[in-house]
């Protein structure tokens, strides 16, 4: 799905966000992305939705490298992802059913398709009875579940959360991370950038430590009794020990930590996770939102003709970021 290889990332006022990155997120995985201030998490974000591109290293995202993509073709790489921001970015003039539509209409889905499909989507969130409020007269929570909606209306194969939990309560962040979990389940990948450790130990997830733009701990969502256990040690409190030592080694000034990976990375055992009670109730069968309704994207970017004229960006991503990919039709 995600494959960093060797990434390294110096921007032009020689700041050194991202040395030597190497690693791999597989299609449905869960991943929390740990990191202090200026870690380089947003780059790393950046980079997989080619904001950025890498000073060296190669980025592939669903088999496209993207150092052979075009600017033209960039458009559809971002239709398969889905983007949460932390300070919500909803359109203020527009109601909650429009905010969400916004994102279907600007991908040329037809009425028919987003009376039906928004609906949908804001009931999983919680917010059918919403639809007609303004992003003003609802909550900081509610307005980030408009947001995660507008994320999750085209079928996106990645969900990208940026600090989802940084504007809203603690019980309200949980909420949150639930209703992630619950989309994961379904099958997407989804990443999680968060300074909320507890959450991070709550829902015990693979976890990615960034420092000093260098992966420092790479763990993984469920660890073995047999290699991590001890007589007597509760598991839980191997998960604890884990992301404790992840804040650790963020804190040191010293010298860059560069453990090892045996130490760092216990091996996975497959003990799946009980899903959360769901926080709403669901009108239609989870297959539905699994199964996009639009045709298969793979070679989206690959089919189109090397001669055909560069297409004008739909929008600004860090704006309106949540579009699924598509196969662009003969006229476009």
């Amino acid at each position: 799905m995600i494959d960093f290889e060797n990434v390294s990332k110096t921007y032009p006022n020689g700041t050194n966000a991202l040395s030597n990155v190497t690693l791999h997120i597989e299609k449905g995985e869960f991943v929390f992305i740990v990191g202090a201030s200026g870690a380089g998490k947003s780059t790393f974000l950046k980079l997989i939705m080619r904001e950025e591109i890498p000073t060296s290293g190669e980025i592939t995202i669903n088999g496209n490298k993207l150092s052979q993509l075009k600017k033209r073709h960039v458009p559809y790489l971002r239709r398969h992802m889905g983007v949460v921001f932390q300070d919500f970015r909803l359109i203020d003039k527009m109601n909650v059913f429009d905010n969400v539509a916004f994102a279907m209409r600007a991908v040329g889905e037809t009425g028919a398709t987003v009376k039906k499909r928004v609906p949908y989507v804001l009931d999983l969130v919680g917010l059918k009875d919403k639809m007609k409020d303004k992003p003003s007269e609802l909550s900081g929570g509610e307005q980030q579940r408009v947001s995660l909606a507008r994320a999750l209306v085209n079928n996106p194969e990645i969900i990208i959360a940026d600090e989802p939990t940084g504007n809203i309560d603690p019980e309200l962040s949980h909420e949150i991370l639930e209703l992630l979990v619950r989309i994961n389940a379904m099958g997407t990948t989804v990443l999680v950038v968060t300074h909320e450790h507890e959450l991070v130990r709550e829902f015990n997830q693979r976890v990615i430590a960034i420092d000093k733009g260098k992966v420092i701990s790479d763990t993984p969502a469920r660890l073995s009794f047999s290699t991590d256990v001890t007589a007597g040690e509760d598991e839980d409190d191997v998960v604890v020990s884990v992301v404790d030592r992840a804040d650790e080694l963020l804190k040191e000034t010293a010298s860059p930590v560069k453990p090892e990976p045996e130490a760092e990375a216990p091996a996975a055992a497959e003990v799946l996770p009980e899903i959360p009670a769901p926080v709403v109730q669901e009108t239609a069968p989870a297959a539905e939102m699994a199964a996009p309704e639009t045709e298969p994207a793979a070679t989206a970017v690959q089919e189109l003709p090397d001669g055909e004229a560069e297409e004008e960006e739909l929008f600004d991503l860090p704006q309106y970021p949540d579009n699924a990919m598509r196969k662009p039709r003969e006229s476009e």
